[in-house]
């Protein structure tokens, strides 16, 4: 099977999460990806968390699957011929360092783009430039609170929260994707290569538009009606906590379900949709409601939001939150499960179409990653294990023309 990607070639200098998980995306979809490590440690998540003696742990490997690994001193003249080489013969490279590294490096943009001039540079970083955080070391939690999710975040009661969805890295990363795909494209059309660059902040902020959309809203009517501060709380000047509300306008609440005594995830998420009303109340077993005067329209359900929901907890209260949405899903109620990472690692379906997929690595054996959340009519990622470090060194530097006699030099020069 072909893959889209073929034939472009990625020099990936990125490390952790955000930059690794828009090459390995990249990786997936066909394109030839060369991540640039240093000798003797490499990324630094192939040691962090190891649940393995001595062996690449699971931070590193799942998000590095379908690259190749190049050990390269850059501060040694040997490195940076190599480098220099592989400039010439790439499409992209991706960074993230943090700010002016490149530069000391010895490989600013103009340079990198006397040696390529249809290179594509793109970079992660905390803030955009020109910013006034620019120079601010950056992690998902930093990010997070930067770009508004932590204030948002959790309820109204409590301090901000932050999210275990990786908004500021992973996240971040599918942005710089877009824009290196974007970027190529744009090449094709004008033969000239580029810098593209995403922030941390910006694509958390992006994710939380529709908070933005609120704050404007609030500034105008000094309340938001579908927020649970309706109507008998109090709002101040800024977008509050709203714990498990919808975010789109359409009251939702995560409810209790059989068992939730035991089980701290013995729940399902509960949307209340106007149109699903009459099947909602239907389905607990109050058609009486359906016509109410109290119940019948958005307006007048919201003050007594959670004395409806209380309502359906006691309909739930027998019922596993499996058996609830087989239920519900027959009276197309927008629910779903809380579906734990167990449940979620076992779960058949997402097996089967490659969202949960199981790979062989030559240290650690079978383990289980994620493959791809975009899906193909006529295409399906072969997803493959992340390389040991330096495994495909020869390989590379073969490629860019060196004898083995050069190889082994290069060894000796590099060495640790």
């Amino acid at each position: 099977m072909t893959r889209p990607l073929e034939g472009i070639k990625i020099i990936d200098f990125t490390h952790v999460q955000a930059g690794p998980a828009c090459t390995q995306l990249l990786a997936w979809f066909g394109a030839d990806v060369i991540k640039v490590e240093r000798p003797g440690s490499g990324d630094v998540t192939r040691t962090q968390l190891r649940d393995i003696p001595n062996v690449d742990a699971l931070y590193f490997t799942m998000l590095n699957s379908n690259k190749k690994s190049l050990t390269l001193d850059t501060k040694k003249p040997e490195g940076k011929e190599v480098l220099e080489k592989l400039i010439k013969e790439s499409d992209v490279m991706v960074e993230n360092f943090g700010p002016g590294a490149l530069d000391r490096m010895g490989f600013p943009w103009e340079h990198i783009k006397e040696l390529n001039p249809k290179m594509i540079l793109a970079s992660v970083k905390g803030f955009s430039d020109g910013h006034h955080y620019d120079d601010l070391k950056v992690y998902e939690n930093v990010a997070q609170c930067a770009g508004g999710s932590a204030s948002t975040t959790g309820f109204w009661d409590g301090p901000p929260t932050i999210s275990a969805a990786a908004l500021g890295d992973s996240n971040t990363g599918m942005h710089l994707a877009i824009g290196i795909l974007t970027a190529l494209i744009g090449r094709d059309k004008t033969g000239k290569g580029q810098k593209v660059a995403v922030s941390m902040q910006d694509s958390v902020l992006n994710l939380c538009r529709v908070k933005l959309r609120d704050q404007q809203r609030l500034d105008r009517l000094g309340y938001l009606e579908e927020y649970p501060q309706y109507p008998h709380g109090e709002f101040s000047d800024v977008v509050p906590r709203g714990g498990n509300a919808g975010g789109g306008g359409q009251p939702g609440w995560v409810l209790k379900c059989k068992g939730w005594e035991t089980d701290p995830n013995s729940y399902i998420y509960f949307t209340i949709q106007g149109h699903a009303w009459a099947p909602i109340c239907k389905a607990i077993g109050k058609p009486e409601w359906i016509e109410d005067p109290k119940y019948n329209t958005a307006q007048a359900r919201q003050p007594h939001i959670f004395d409806i929901f209380a309502t359906i907890e006691t309909w739930l209260a027998d019922k596993t939150k499996f058996e609830a949405v087989d239920i519900l899903r027959k009276f197309d109620i927008p629910c779903a499960p809380v579906l734990t990472m167990k449940e979620l690692a076992n779960d058949p379906s997402l097996r089967e179409s490659g969202t949960i997929t199981e790979v062989q690595h030559k240290e650690r054996g079978s383990y289980l990653t994620v493959g791809s959340p975009i899906k193909f009519s006529d295409m399906k990622p072969d997803i493959t294990a992340s390389p040991l470090l330096g495994e495909h060194t020869d390989e590379v530097l073969a490629s860019l023309g060196y004898s083995s006699d050069q190889i082994s030099k290069l060894h000796d020069a590099q060495a640790v």
